[in-house]
C-alpha cells in the first residue's frame, strides 16, 4: 500500500500552485526554515526557477529529498554542471541528509 508523502511544489506561472512570494516569506520572529521549506527558499533565491518541486521521500524524516528544478541558469550547461550548481547551493543541507535525487531542466 502506498503512503502519501508530504510535498512542496512551486510552479510558475500556474495560479493554482503555492508560490513562494514575499507574502509567504519568513517573518523575523518566525523559527528558522527547515527541510523542504529551506531547500525551496535557497533554490528559489539562487536560480529563480520556472518550476521547482521539492519532496521529502524518506517518509517525513528528512533524510532523503527528490528535487526537480527548471531554470534559465542551466542553459548551455551539461547535466553534471547543472547538478553541481544545485549541490553547491545546498552544501550545508546535504551534510545533514542521507540522500538527494536531482532532476534539472534548462528552460
Amino acid at each position: 500500500m502506498l503512503s502519501l508523502l508530504p510535498r512542496r511544489l512551486l510552479v510558475r506561472p500556474a495560479a493554482t500552485a503555492r508560490a513562494f512570494t514575499a507574502s509567504t516569506a519568513r517573518r523575523s520572529d518566525a523559527p528558522p526554515l527547515q527541510g523542504e521549506d529551506l531547500i525551496v527558499a535557497k533554490l528559489t533565491a539562487k536560480f529563480s526557477p520556472t518550476q521547482l518541486k521539492v519532496q521529502d521521500v524518506s517518509g517525513g524524516c528528512g533524510s532523503f529529498y527528490a528535487i526537480t528544478i527548471a531554470s534559465d541558469a542551466f542553459k548551455g550547461l551539461s547535466i553534471v554542471k547543472q547538478h553541481k550548481l544545485v549541490n553547491e547551493t545546498l552544501k550545508e543541507e546535504i551534510e545533514g541528509i542521507h540522500g538527494l535525487q536531482i532532476k534539472t531542466i534548462a528552460t
